[in-house]
């Protein structure tokens, strides 16, 4: 069993370096790094293989303010989500952490082992958003305004608050006793939707989101600063659609141990405890 505690990353259109947006982790605007909770059960299936399964809970955003990328600046999107992922996963061991020896032997001085164990791991997973707008001292939910006009006649379709992911990367583990070890995991999340910073296609026509959904969708979906004319008009760029947003998780995780024992008879579970032997 395990619990972690660290910090989430947003990977998509909204914020990034100063530059024009990149894929992967290229992008990556470390100042909207926020917190992050996991829970999980790992099982190993073999000596190297594992499967773990974990809740992840992190808060993921973005701000065009904070680069100086032009187009990005003048666009002056912003948003905040809370994000829940559900993932199953197989982990490789390329080796297992390790504790020293489980006995004391008289005038044997046992040393503790060094090795940290390292592995990697990909599954699937399922996860769901919401992305909003902060609005004077509150944040405003950006899908019901239909700000890039899903739903609206020649607008995109409404998406989903919820799909599929793909999660993977590696971990350290280090063994602290022998039932509690501690780590360090990094895992990047590919998603199928482009929606979670609520950005994805062109601008819709701006008094026809004002018509249907109220003033305050209609300067939600182009809050722009002026700064290049004719940026923002209808049907002028405002996300990249041919690249899915992703996130990160970054986690220092403390794992408690269960061992279980097979017999013929009886299924049942012990501790392994520290032996003295006497000659």
């Amino acid at each position: 069993m395990g619990i972690g505690m660290g910090v989430s990353n947003f990977l998509g259109e909204l914020g990034g370096r100063n530059q024009i947006g990149s894929p992967f982790v290229w992008d990556l605007e470390f100042s909207q790094t926020k917190p992050a909770l996991s829970i999980g059960h790992k099982y190993f299936l073999r000596e190297r293989i594992s499967w773990s399964n974990s809740l992840t809970y992190g808060v993921l955003s973005g701000n065009d303010n904070l680069t100086t990328e032009p187009f990005r600046h003048n666009r002056n999107l912003q948003f905040r989500s809370d994000v829940f992922e559900f993932s199953s996963v197989l982990q490789y061991h390329f080796y297992k952490e390790q504790l020293g020896h489980i006995y004391d032997l008289r005038g044997v001085k046992g040393v503790k082992s060094k090795r940290i164990g390292l592995y990697i791991f990909a599954g699937i997973g399922g996860f769901s958003f919401n992305p909003k707008a902060q609005v004077n001292n509150g944040y405003v939910a950006l899908k019901p305004l239909r700000t890039e006009g899903q739903g609206l006649p020649g607008g995109p379709e409404e998406y989903d608050l919820y799909g599929f992911c793909v999660p993977m990367g590696f971990g350290l583990r280090k063994a602290l006793s022998k039932q509690w070890s501690t780590g360090l995991e990094l895992q990047y999340t590919m998603t199928f939707t482009d929606y979670i910073d609520d950005v994805s296609g062109v601008y819709y026509d701006k008094q026809d989101i004002q018509a249907s959904t109220g003033d305050l969708a209609a300067y939600l979906s182009d809050p722009s600063l002026g700064e290049i004319p004719g940026q923002t008009g209808t049907n002028a760029q405002r996300g990249d659609s041919k690249d899915n947003d992703a996130y990160l998780f970054l986690k220092v995780q403390f794992h408690y141990k269960v061992y279980k024992y097979r017999t013929s008879s009886k299924k049942y579970r012990t501790r392994i405890r520290r032996q003295k032997i006497v000659f």
